[in-house]
């Protein structure tokens, strides 16, 4: 018997080294069919890619159909995600429906259910994020770039040779939005209206005054370099402030973050060491409705201590 098997496993193995050496392994040189020489000949799709790109059509109809097109976009701009939105709505609901069919392998229909639920609102959480991270560095950095505009103008360049500069000598994400503000100005697009998307895009009041300050230029004239000093000092001033805030709120920050996850933490360490006291939440209806109370009261005290630590000024 053993030497039978060492016989089918010896004929196992140089069966799959032949099936190599006839399909994967080249039979001769290599030939590129001519068509693939004319540019004029597309290159013949994928059975994946042709119903990806249905997959996507179709999402992208459904998303003008509910006017949710514009709004996507724009998060995905202001996340500083350079994918489609209907390849990232795909994304997401491919996502959601592999953990949803692990959540009900591991756990059951309500796992499940959870999980399809939860993926989208952490993908939006995520864009949230993403967005606040690029508005924050990209008024870190504002001050920086608006004393090297000013002194690219002072050097004799023009304006749109200064913000130019700035595309190419800031960090992201300054140099993407004004490689932005270069871009769309070469094809055509008034430069004031320019500036005003990428202020509103990152929530900047500050580029907000810097886009004023350089349409008044452009219309009564005047030291442009002197008034971009200004404003910068301005916003630099305001930067400090900011900063300032920001280490005085960390405690509180750090005592929100524990505290919201205290329940989470305490849950999943009864789920270990004592399981049966956490089943009792879900064997009658009394503990369902204890649960859902939970998460309401969770919510409302996740929100409460936001708006706490949240100063604006």
């Amino acid at each position: 018997m053993p030497a039978a098997l060492l016989l089918l496993g010896v004929g196992a193995i140089a069966a799959a080294l032949l099936v190599l050496a006839l399909v994967v392994l080249p039979a001769g040189p290599a030939r590129v069919p001519l068509t693939r020489l004319d540019p004029s000949v597309a290159p013949p799709a994928s059975a994946l890619a042709g119903a990806g790109a249905a997959a996507g059509a179709a999402v992208e109809k459904a998303l003008v159909k509910r006017g949710r097109l514009a709004a996507g976009v724009a998060a995905l701009e202001r996340a500083g995600l350079t994918t489609t939105l209907p390849n990232f709505v795909l994304a997401v609901g491919l996502t959601a429906v592999v953990g949803a069919v692990i959540g009900g392998l591991l756990g059951g229909p309500v796992l499940a259910v959870l999980v399809v639920v939860m993926v989208p609102f952490g993908a939006k959480l995520l864009l949230g994020l993403l967005a606040g991270r690029r508005q924050s560095a990209f008024a870190d950095q504002l001050d920086d770039s608006l004393q090297l505009m000013a002194s690219s103008l002072r050097a004799g360049h023009s304006l749109l040779r200064a913000v130019d500069s700035v595309s190419h000598e800031a960090e992201a994400p300054t140099s993407e939005e004004f490689a932005r503000i270069v871009n769309e100005t070469r094809v055509g697009r008034d430069l004031n209206d320019a500036l005003d998307e990428v202020a509103d895009r990152m929530g900047s009041d500050d580029f907000t005054w810097v886009a004023q300050a350089i349409a008044i230029h452009r219309e009564v004239g005047g030291n442009l370099a002197e008034v971009l000093d200004a404003v910068g000092n301005t916003i630099r001033e305001r930067n400090a402030i900011r900063r300032q805030v920001k280490a005085l709120s960390a405690e509180g920050k750090l005592s929100a973050i524990v505290l919201m996850a205290l329940p989470f933490g305490v849950t999943a360490f009864l789920s270990v060491s004592n399981p049966e006291y956490l089943a009792k939440f879900t064997q009658s209806l009394v503990g369902y409705g204890m649960l859902a109370g939970a998460a309401v009261m969770l919510l409302v005290g996740g929100l409460w201590l936001k708006k706490t630590v949240a100063i604006r000024f």
